[in-house]
């Protein structure tokens, strides 16, 4: 019952999150803040699926970058989506607009789509992704596994967010959500903490298409100990 009480309930709240949230976007003429904003609103979702949610932002950072954050599961939507920051826009895949309601939401704020299907398209919208950038002074928010996890830990990074951080000349910052594998049940009614946090933002001025792999391996393995210290904190506060 619980289960059923609580799919309807976060029904509701996404259909007229999207809903108004696309007015909103509309009304800002798709001002790359919206993005944030919206996504702050899904997140307020959180407590619907009993999660606590603890935060850790880093506002004194306000430069444009490439944001790059593991990607979980659909819970992501109201977790990790509630660290986008200002001026920040994302790039999802095409398909993405025909999903009801939410596609339109993520149309209007402003978001970037690309053609993943293509890879010569996808790399020409990269190169473009790169001037817009520096153009508009915007960040990008990027889940550079591709593809949720789904419990299969922290997937290996695709290359397009590390070549268009290098081309842009802005840094990575990456940001981490500890597991959401098996982490919510619906019919309980506390799951539990989940914490999201930013870290320490990452210099690409000295990496090159040639050492471009070293980057990568930098980011991830980073992000890979972060999830774990945050995975132990995380036990330990839900074992009180």
């Amino acid at each position: 019952m619980l289960k059923l009480l609580r799919i309807l309930a976060v029904l509701v709240a996404a259909i007229t999150i999207s809903v108004f949230g696309t007015l909103y976007a509309l009304c800002r003429l798709r001002n790359p803040s919206c993005v944030g904003q919206i996504a702050r609103w899904y997140s307020a979702m959180h407590p619907l699926v009993g999660i606590k949610l603890i935060r850790r932002p880093r506002p004194e950072f306000d430069q444009p970058a490439i944001y790059i954050a593991n990607h979980q599961n659909n819970y992501d939507m109201v977790t990790i989506s509630s660290m986008v920051p200002p001026k920040t826009v994302t790039i999802g895949k095409k398909s993405l607009i025909w999903i009801p309601f939410f596609g339109l939401v993520y149309w209007a704020t402003g978001n970037i789509f690309i053609n993943r299907e293509k890879r010569s398209a996808a790399i020409d919208t990269m190169t473009k992704v790169g001037k817009i950038i520096q153009e508009r002074q915007i960040s990008i928010w990027m889940f550079p596994e591709g593809t949720r996890s789904r419990g299969r830990g922290l997937l290996p990074f695709k290359t397009g967010a590390f070549h268009t951080a290098i081309a842009a000349g802005v840094p990575i910052v990456p940001i981490v959500c500890s597991t959401l594998h098996n982490k919510v049940d619906l019919n309980r009614l506390n799951n539990g903490t989940v914490i999201c946090e930013v870290l320490e933002p990452i210099d690409t001025s000295g990496y090159t298409r040639e050492n471009l792999k070293e980057l990568i391996e930098k980011c991830h393995t980073i992000m890979q100990d972060k999830i774990a210290e945050l995975d132990a904190e995380v036990a330990k506060l839900d074992a009180k």
